[in-house]
């Protein structure tokens, strides 16, 4: 069954405000602390390039010169 235009499903990133990112990036970091040492580390690696990919994207300069609200 095909997907209908718009869906989740589409595979196109999800907009996310700079304050929405944050709060991924606490739970992602508290989620990390909390794991256990015998929990997968696939699990453990994809946490971590969770965690870097959105320090990277709220590091980066916003697009089309606009400032952020920070």
């Amino acid at each position: 069954m095909r997907s209908m235009e718009g869906q989740r499903s589409d595979r196109v990133a999800r907009k996310r405000s700079p304050e929405e990112k944050r709060t991924q990036l606490k739970a992602l970091k508290e989620r990390l602390a909390a794991m256990k040492s015998h929990e997968s580390p696939a699990l453990r690696a994809s946490i971590l390039k969770g965690i870097e990919e959105l320090e990277r994207e709220l590091a980066a300069p916003s697009p089309a010169g606009k400032p952020r609200k920070d």
